[in-house]
């Protein structure tokens, strides 16, 4: 049985869950697409395990996480799960090997660099690695990213390293306050991801396309998201 001192968070998860899982649904139908194919990540930042295990056996099958020190100390308790683990959160690279053969994917590749320690540590340890290029949408200097401009070049030289294989793209827009900016940078995302994929390029995949978050998730499902990643939707606000 779940701890009292998870058990409110655990009641709000349960709510939580069923109104984000709404969302999803309806804005998948208004775009004419079936909700089976958008992938609800839950974003586990600053989330016990205890709650993450709960929400595991409510339904949620893919995790992601932001910060390496936090995923090692969950990890264990997450490991003997069936649940997806991904790590979402910038990354730097004397960080990778520490996520090699414990995440499907790191879908924060903004850099040849960053690429190139993943490739090298696959290698090395007989591993392989999902990755997502992210991309810079709204150019601001905070964020990392590539540039639209420079993406493909970018796929261009990442597709030929050995042990990783690109699986689509991540963005974070703006925090707009304009639902129609909003739209039209989820658009361009969608844009740069057909055009990707149109190629087809060896060992490019495009599977993915990661965008939305806890605020604007149904925005970006309209505009052709295959995976949501919703943290404080699920699980609260941030402690």
């Amino acid at each position: 049985m779940m701890e009292n001192q998870y058990s409110d968070r655990c009641r709000d998860f349960d709510e939580n869950y069923k109104l984000v899982t709404e969302k999803l649904c309806k804005a998948a139908e208004k775009a004419g697409r079936s909700p089976q194919d958008i992938t609800l990540l839950a974003a586990t930042k600053t989330v016990p395990p205890e709650v993450i295990h709960y929400a595991i056996e409510q339904g949620v099958t893919c995790i992601g996480e932001n910060r390496v020190q936090e995923f090692l100390e969950k990890y264990e308790a997450l490991c003997s799960t069936s649940c997806d683990l991904q790590f979402i959160g910038r990354l730097q690279t004397n960080k990778v090997k520490y996520l090699l053969h414990k995440v499907s994917c790191i879908q924060s590749v903004d850099s040849f660099k960053l690429a190139s320690e993943i490739s090298r540590l696959c290698l090395r340890e007989n591993a392989h690695m999902d990755v997502l290029v992210e991309v810079n949408i709204g150019r601001e200097e905070s964020k990392g990213g590539i540039l639209p401009e420079a993406l493909p070049e970018f796929v261009d030289q990442i597709r030929e390293l050995p042990g990783i294989t690109v699986r689509g793209l991540m963005a974070i827009p703006p925090d707009c306050g304009d639902p129609a900016q909003l739209f039209q940078y989820f658009s361009s995302m969608r844009q740069y991801y057909v055009d990707i994929a149109a190629k087809k390029l060896d060992n490019v995949s495009m599977d993915c396309l990661s965008m939305g978050m806890s605020s604007d998730f149904p925005a970006a499902i309209e505009c052709g998201a295959t995976m949501v990643r919703v943290g404080s939707a699920l699980f609260g606000k941030r402690k």
